[in-house]
């Protein structure tokens, strides 16, 4: 049985705990290019003598230069407490609702419109859970705010003292909007490209090109759902930079809104501000997240 056909009758404990295994082993390595993504983003206009990033390698330079390079894993222990509910929330759900709308719209076997709405609907709820890390996690990574916080714990109190509780969910209508656009261009992709490898079955080594398959699909996948969301991205980060103070209306409130500013103030380009970061974390990343989810299944398809 494939790992698909396992996903679709394992108990969704494994589904969960699968997702889990490979949303951590690719975040760890890649950590830093979300750093670098996210300084990028935050910066407003381009750089002019000599301040601010003028590209990826430029941002790495000046952070290991200015900052020293333990500056590149400033922050992480929020996304790694989160990548844990994300990835396995994002898999999980995805293989839950493809079964789901099967039935609802009485169709035998996943199609590609389906694919598409599976992968958005899992991005839905995948966002429910990460907004208030990815709040953290972009206060602690923005250059102009570390200054204020200590660590996760201490920016996680200051931000509930000063702003509410209710702060922490600060550019949730973003990160909903992200994610859904993200894991529709993912998942939606990952069933067209598959369709078009060869069949692991029939090939003299089915291990080796059911691997070569996932990567591919997975890669080809976090290319398009990267080339979709990174707008979303990019206001999404500026939103949660910004601390709330009461009786003082932000500059970036809602997604759409603030899709316009960006494009109106820097011009349509800063909407891709920090691209070439996401797709080499998520090019890559997106085929590593397929195979491990895809091995992991498999194993606890076997002993199960």
């Amino acid at each position: 049985m494939t790992s698909a056909g396992w996903a679709a009758v394992l108990p969704f404990r494994y589904q969960f705990a699968a997702g889990a295994v490979a949303g951590t082993s690719e975040n760890v390595e890649r950590y830093p290019l979300d750093v670098v993504k996210t300084r990028i983003q935050l910066q407003h206009g381009v750089a002019k003598d000599g301040q601010g990033y003028t590209g990826v390698l430029d941002c790495f330079r000046k952070i290991i230069k200015n900052e020293g390079a333990t500056r590149l894993y400033r922050g992480i222990t929020a996304p790694i407490l989160m990548e844990v509910p994300k990835r396995a929330i994002k898999f999980s759900a995805n293989d839950s609702f493809g079964p789901f709308y099967q039935r609802l719209f009485q169709v035998p076997a996943l199609t590609q419109p389906l694919a598409v709405l599976t992968g958005a609907s899992a991005g839905a709820v995948e966002s429910l859970v990460v907004v208030p890390f990815e709040l953290l996690k972009i206060r602690l990574q923005d250059k102009t705010s570390a200054s204020r916080y200590n660590g996760l714990f201490d920016c996680l109190t200051k931000v509930v003292r000063q702003e509410g509780p209710l702060a922490l969910y600060n550019g949730f209508e973003a990160t909903l909007w992200r994610h859904i656009v993200w894991n529709a261009g993912y998942f939606g992709c990952i069933f067209q490209v598959r369709a078009q490898l060869p069949e692991p079955s029939k090939s003299a080594n089915p291990k080796a090109q059911k691997t070569v398959n996932e990567l591919v699909a997975g890669f080809v996948g976090g290319i398009v759902g990267t080339t979709f969301n990174t707008p979303l991205d990019v206001v999404k980060s500026r939103i949660q930079s910004v601390a709330k103070v009461q009786g003082v209306r932000g500059k970036y409130q809602w997604a759409w809104s603030s899709l316009g500013i960006v494009a109106r103030e820097e011009g349509l380009r800063a909407l891709y501000k920090g691209y070439v970061a996401k797709i080499l974390r998520f090019g890559p990343g997106g085929g590593v997240l397929l195979v491990v989810y895809s091995a992991v299944i498999d194993m606890f398809g076997k002993v199960v």
